[in-house]
């Protein structure tokens, strides 16, 4: 086993290596990788780009028909493509920037050829395999047999041309595949018919023929294959939607009026007009205007989003009913929008933990099949004389093999999963992610903004004299011009309230303390119990009440005024951080799914168990005066008890999503937080936490489902074949169906919807 190797992605600062030196770059490359058919193919490509030099990983996925490539430094790219060249496949760099999801022009001609060649072959195959099923009603409709012959020799040869390809490559590679267990069966059953059209009759009367067996297999496996690619490629529906969601011409200001340019040709701090009903080309600030945002293929947010000037817009978001002027913040290809993609896409490609048994598994599948095809012939021929029963009856056991299944069986579900996922605002990096999360008992949660709001408000305020509105004037006019939180949360209510604001003078900030000034006539004290002490203020009058909202969390501030004499109290403003709207209906959702919910908190135990109260956190799964750094300690120690999931927002709270089971960031955050986590929640909405799981839970099952009835064809099927009971034609329906079952099985995940949105929050347990 190799050592562990260390790549220059985007890792927080704590994780980073100190020495640059020994961290050697790496490059990620995705190719289209054509010519596959089934898991063994997969696997095949694999092992030969793993065994290329600089080659660090290699996944390849064959539902998208691609591969995922991370390159050290100074390896060549055209080396990883002449591998598969020799593995008997075709590699190429993507057509389109985005890799697979988009149809190319050549995977489009190719779709249209496979269309028009299974017409071809059904209009071939019918006249042969009606009279079969006219036999039971007593009807003879067969054709003489060189007509059957000139009907199933351009199905074999021609239509059926790229299983001998496919199978030729294999065996050249020393390896099996799906194509070389239908090459063999349909060839042994037009061999035995044409031996039997030539040969002299030994009985009363002619050999039977199976032109309409080898010809009807063909038929069907090319039946299959078109309605897998079809489900296939509805499996990637919602990249596709949010690739189209990106417009490719900018309305730009420059030299004195307005241009329409490519949007590969926009800069940073351009001014892009967006106009009514238009699409925002890329991502900025507003910088003239207003209007209505619908953000839902972004964010999965369904109502739309007030913007003005200041607020940053999103590229591929809907422009409502407002023209206005944005400046570029980032080109296209940073844009959340391109990033987004990047990241499904990243995910798609990536294998989940329970495919690398599915891969096992197909390395000696093939081989496996062709044995018992071998002892099936042998058996009926030795042991029964029955060598022409014995060639029918391994070519059902050929053609009823189902590599193909097993090898959709989990990429097609993880690909449906995480389509479903980032159409309603959940980004998730990796299908491991994806698969764990299933797993989960226990869910964390920062406080601070991620159950919170994360903007103090000032919720109380008590005047000794009774005038709140003098309390509250006299505090806003000190606090005019302060960037303190506190001090913005005293501006608005009194802004909410219509109060005049009038500077006080000659303020001076005590650090540490508060603030004083001159308002009204009188010296103005504002600040901590330690401000007040200082002053020799009494608080005897509100202690009581000051104590209460300190065990509902609150941060007290006091305020006095200033004498000759001495300095009086005036009154107390208390201030809070108020639960997130949605933080109750979140915990409510995670509880109805049997997770356990626990809050880790940097604050004192009174606003942590205030805020725990209000949501229905109970109150011995509150973890408060958690300092950043022992937050991961935290997490560890509730691994102990089951798989965790953490969920945060800030700088501090990445090494617990590194140290969890699961991550999961808001995605209102920081970028580090966003870049440890397992998954990204687009909008700051803690029941997409809930959603997340939920879509976890049903592409796990699944892929579960869709693995059991990959085995149970081949379980069930291969012995019924090997015994008689299956004929080459239902044999080979049968294996059709398998891949098509698997597809449409994970089609399903599609009418997932998300519960993360306005109005009653109902969550279904997933059973």
């Amino acid at each position: 086993m190799g050592s562990p190797t260390v790549t220059t992605c985007a890792l927080p600062e704590y994780a980073m290596n100190t020495n640059p030196t020994i961290i050697p770059m790496t490059e990620h490359v995705a190719l289209t990788i054509q010519g596959m058919t089934c898991a063994s193919c997969v696997a095949r490509v694999e092992r030969a780009v793993g065994k290329v030099v600089g080659v660090l990983s290699a996944s390849v996925n064959l539902a998208t028909e691609s591969a995922r490539i991370e390159l050290s430094s100074g390896a060549k790219i055209e080396s990883v493509i002449a591998a598969v060249a020799a593995a008997g496949y075709v590699a190429s760099l993507p057509a389109n920037e985005t890799g697979s999801a988009e149809t190319s022009p050549e995977q489009q001609r190719q779709a249209d050829q496979e269309k028009r060649h299974l017409i071809i072959a059904t209009i071939l195959t019918l006249p042969l395999a009606l009279p079969m099923l006219a036999l039971p009603l007593g009807e003879h409709w067969m054709l003489p047999g060189w007509m059957q012959w000139l009907l199933a020799t351009p199905v074999q040869f021609w239509l059926g041309a790229r299983f001998y390809r496919s199978a030729w490559k294999a065996l050249l590679a020393r390896t099996g595949n799906m194509d070389l267990l239908v090459s063999l069966g349909t060839s042994a059953a037009y061999g035995l018919s044409v031996f039997h059209l030539l040969a002299p009759t030994a009985h009363h009367g002619p050999e039977p023929l199976y032109f309409e067996a080898s010809a009807a297999v063909i038929t069907l496996i090319l039946l299959g294959k078109w309605l897998e690619a079809r489900g296939k490629r509805q499996t990637t529906e919602a990249i596709r939607a949010l690739q189209s969601l990106r417009p490719l011409r900018a309305r730009v200001r420059r030299y004195g009026g307005e241009h329409e340019v490519d949007i590969a040709h926009v800069r940073l701090d351009d001014e892009v007009v967006v106009l009514p009903g238009e699409r925002f080309p890329v991502d900025g600030e507003i910088v003239e205007g207003r209007t209505h945002t619908d953000e839902s293929m972004i964010t999965g947010e369904s109502l739309p989003v007030s913007r003005q000037v200041g607020d940053k817009a999103t590229g591929g978001s809907f422009n409502g009913e407002g023209r206005v002027v944005v400046r570029t913040t980032a080109l296209a290809a940073e844009s959340v929008l391109a990033r987004i993609i990047r990241m499904v896409e990243d995910a798609q490609a990536r294998k989940a933990p329970i495919q690398r048994t599915v891969d096992r598994v197909s390395a000696f599948f093939v081989p496996l099949v062709v044995m018992v095809a071998l002892l099936t012939l042998l058996g009926w021929g030795m042991l029964f004389g029955l060598w022409n029963d014995g060639i029918l009856r391994a070519i059902a056991v050929l053609v009823i093999a189902c590599p193909c299944a097993l090898g959709l069986a989990t990429p097609s579900a993880i690909m449906a999963g995480t389509g479903v996922a980032a159409r309603a605002g959940i980004l998730i990096k990796d299908a491991e992610a994806l698969e764990v999360a299933h797993a989960l008992g226990i869910v964390a949660f920062d406080k601070t903004g991620t159950l919170t709001l994360g903007v103090p408000r000032l919720t109380e305020l008590a005047a000794i004299d009774g005038d709140d509105n003098v309390l509250l004037a006299s505090a806003a006019a000190l606090q005019t011009g302060s960037e303190h939180p506190l001090a913005k949360a005293v501006l608005a209510l009194a802004r909410e309230r219509g109060l005049p604001i009038r500077a006080a003078e000659n303020t001076v900030a005590l650090p540490g303390l508060g603030i004083s000034g001159d308002w009204g006539g009188e010296s103005v004290l504002l600040g901590s119990r330690r401000l007040m002490a200082e002053n020799g203020v009494d608080l005897s009058a509100l202690q009581a009440y000051a104590d209460t909202l300190a065990d509902q969390g609150r941060t007290i501030s006091w305020m006095a005024w200033k004498t000759a004499s001495g300095a009086t109290l005036q009154g107390l403003l208390a201030f809070g951080d108020a639960p997130r709207p949605e933080a109750a209906e979140a915990i409510s959702a995670l509880h109805a799914l049997g997770l356990r919910t626990v809050m880790i908190s940097g604050d004192n135990s009174g606003a942590a168990h205030h805020v725990a109260r209000a949501i229905g956190i109970p109150a011995g799964d509150v973890r408060a005066d958690v300092l950043p750094g022992d937050k991961a300690s935290q997490v560890r120690a509730l691994a102990r008890e089951g798989r965790v999931a953490m969920v945060g927002d800030g700088i501090n709270d990445a090494p617990a999503l590194a140290a969890a089971d699961v991550g999961f960031a808001m995605g209102s955050g920081t970028d580090v937080a966003m870049q440890v986590a397992g998954v990204t929640l687009m909008r700051a909405d803690p029941r997409l936490v809930a959603d997340a799981i939920d879509i976890s839970r049903r592409t796990t099952r699944k892929i579960r489902q869709n693995l059991f009835w990959a085995f149970i064809f081949n379980i069930i099927g291969l012995p019924l074949a090997a015994l008689g009971l299956l004929n080459p034609v239902v044999a080979a329906a049968a294996m059709a169906f398998s891949s098509v079952s698997v597809v449409s099985n994970t089609l399903l995940l599609r009418r997932w919807k998300m519960r993360a949105r306005s109005g009653p929050f109902r969550v279904r347990k997933a059973v």
